[in-house]
């Protein structure tokens, strides 16, 4: 049993055997964040309220006090004994003299008196329990967390990437973004999301964030070979998750299909491209960047077929339908494979996005 004991709270160098408290500073579980005008203006309230209700208690058992000149207590007394007695001043010039009011005073003043000792070093007790809080927010999180993203690197590509995902809708506690940068997971955080310190090489690490119960794994490195190293980490833990890696050269593409990504994004000849095509016609450029964009114009989504569709062609159906997903293979519009569509099949369509402007009317 001590043996138990001391490997509990041992730091190991596992980052998925250390106790949550461990974990502190490494894992950041989003929490609401409150004002801190609002939090000091909420504890000066909670701190006037026990002041007043001293008081309160005071002057109606003002008869049961006695004070150094002995002409009774008005109300600028009980005032004056309650500030001395929450502070644990204490001068001694007014004193409870009778059972009874020496009774109120142990029960109802001393407690109020240590409510207001702990409103007032709420500030220090609040950095003293963060640790404690925090620990507890990765107990539950890791416990709870389930088809979440992980994104691999937090860099222009991963923001992007998170950036898109939130536009979708998708919640930011469900996204995990993994990073050495303390920078970078500062804002991330920001967003609320939860990060995790440390290198995606690493098994433990990934075991941290929870590749394992992923729905969705984005490896967005800034280096190819850290991506391949990612991607094979990832695939040996995630079997069952969709990975999906960007690399900067083409020639590692096959590479990066042989560890185990389901897609690869080569991001160097994609800006090359749409650079190029940007030369002869820009508003084709516009149009690709406004499909990429969520919030608002227009996107390209996905959607099961219908049941009054099953039968029909793609093209006559009301949206402007790209590709069709069956069996998990991509199908492009047009081709006699798709003249059908089928039940079970995905149709990748292009989708009109409310933006704010047409809410607002």
């Amino acid at each position: 049993m001590p043996g138990s004991w001391r490997a509990r709270f041992s730091r190991s160098d596992v980052l998925t055997e250390r106790p949550d408290f461990a974990l502190v500073g490494i894992l950041r579980v989003p929490q609401i964040q409150n004002s801190p005008g609002r939090a000091i203006a909420r504890r000066i309230g909670y701190a006037l309220t026990a002041l007043a209700l001293v008081v309160l208690v005071v002057y109606l058992d003002r008869d049961g006090y006695a004070d150094s000149q002995e002409d009774g207590l008005s109300l600028l007394d009980c005032i004056y004994y309650a500030t001395v007695s929450l502070s644990t001043t204490g001068y001694g010039d007014i004193t409870p003299i009778t059972e009874q009011a020496r009774l109120v005073n142990t029960l109802i003043i001393t407690p109020l008196r240590i409510f207001f000792l702990v409103v007032l070093v709420g500030t220090t007790l609040a950095a003293l329990t963060e640790n404690s809080r925090q620990s507890f927010k990765i107990q539950r999180w890791r416990r709870r967390a389930r088809n979440h993203v992980v994104v691999v690197g937090y860099g222009t590509k991963g923001r992007s990437a998170v950036a898109a995902m939130l536009g979708d809708g998708l919640v930011p506690s469900d996204i995990v973004v993994v990073d050495t940068d303390a920078v970078a997971l500062d804002i991330a955080a920001g967003q609320g999301l939860v990060t995790v310190q440390g290198s995606a090489t690493k098994s433990d690490v990934l075991r941290l964030a929870g590749v394992e119960h992923a729905s969705s794994i984005i490896v967005a490195t800034n280096r190819d070979d850290t991506a391949v190293l990612v991607t094979l980490t990832a695939r040996e833990i995630a079997p069952n998750a969709k990975i999906v890696a960007a690399v900067r050269e083409s020639e590692n593409v096959h590479v990066l299909r042989q560890s185990g990504a389901d897609s690869v994004v080569v991001s160097s000849e994609t800006a090359g491209r749409l650079l190029g095509a940007a030369t002869t016609t820009p508003t084709v450029v516009e149009m690709i960047e406004d499909l990429l964009t969520p919030e608002s114009g227009l996107a390209i989504a996905e959607r099961t077929v219908e049941r009054d569709e099953i039968g029909g062609s793609p093209r006559y159906l009301p949206d402007i339908v790209l590709g069709v997903v069956r069996d998990g293979r991509l199908l492009r519009a047009g081709t006699a494979e798709v003249d059908v569509v089928e039940a079970g099949d995905k149709l990748l369509y292009i989708r009109r996005v409310m933006d704010r402007a047409d809410h607002s009317a």
